[in-house]
């Protein structure tokens, strides 16, 4: 069964394109929305000031030095249990980007291949000066190569598979905090969309659904936008997911979702913003 009652609201303007700076009020609002749920793992934060792709990083340091980005790219190499480097795999001429995982809590590094999104302060890489503001114990002779070269010394650390992992293997990812880049396909209102991906070739469109407290002064979202949602993976239960996150829907949409989605996966998010990922590359 397909959205095909629902109405979209194509009146409103949709996300602005490319990577964005998020306002400083939005950005407090997500960061207490996240502190207040307890995980064993980092949390999955909404963006940093910026949005950036790791090429841009890595080729533009000095533009980015000093401030608080977020970037999604495969781990192409772990270091240590707290560091590990990532690169543009879209872009053969990107240098990897030294990340240290300063979260305070351990890192689960995804397997086959799948991306993480780091948050974090870009800065030219001091070992001395990372050990001691941070409270690391790192192996001076690991880190000889990375001396001045670009980091991304990370607050946030997330899982990103793509809406596809998500809906053909669940299990391994329930509970877990996510951040999740596809195209929003088929709007349903102001909380609930289908998050598609275009190597998605036989699979199924994952349900993401939006608390109230995610979607207030947020754009409305449209067909076709490429987006980042970070949010925690969980079976589609309507009776929990209400009583949990006060959704209020009207009869006709929760029989409708409860029909094709009923103890399917679903992304309940707590952010949706523009995908830093160049077109056709999803």
């Amino acid at each position: 069964m397909q959205f095909e009652n629902f109405q979209e609201n194509n009146s409103k303007k949709p996300f602005a394109k490319g990577w964005v700076i998020r306002s400083t009020m939005a950005l407090a609002l997500v960061t207490a929305l996240l502190a207040g749920c307890e995980t064993p793992e980092p949390q999955a934060a909404a963006p940093g000031q910026t949005n950036v792709t790791t090429e841009e990083v890595a080729e533009n340091t000095n533009r980015y030095i000093g401030q608080t980005v977020t970037i999604r790219s495969e781990p192409i190499e772990k270091i240590a249990p707290s560091t590990f480097t990532v690169e543009d795999q879209q872009f053969f001429s990107s240098e990897p980007i030294l990340v240290v995982n300063a979260t305070g809590q351990p890192f689960t590094f995804p397997e086959n291949g799948v991306d993480i999104q780091a948050t974090g302060e870009v800065r030219n890489f001091v070992l001395a000066d990372v050990e001691r503001e941070y409270g690391l114990d790192l192996s001076p002779d690991l880190y000889v190569e990375y001396e001045n070269q670009p980091a991304l010394i990370a607050r946030s650390l997330a899982v990103a598979p793509e809406p596809g992992e998500l809906t053909s293997d669940p299990q391994q990812y329930y509970g877990k905090p996510l951040a999740v880049t596809g195209e929003v396909e088929q709007v349903a209102g102001a909380n609930a969309f289908k998050l598609d991906e275009d190597q998605l070739i036989g699979g199924q469109e994952l349900l993401v659904i939006r608390p109230s407290s995610a979607t207030a002064n947020q754009p409305a979202l449209e067909n076709g936008e490429k987006v980042a949602v970070t949010g925690v993976l969980r079976p589609f239960v309507v009776a929990e997911l209400e009583r949990e996150y006060d959704f209020n829907w009207d009869t006709g949409i929760q029989q409708q979702l409860e029909a094709e989605y009923s103890n399917r996966p679903v992304l309940v998010a707590d952010a949706v913003y523009p995908s830093a990922i160049p077109d056709g590359a999803l």
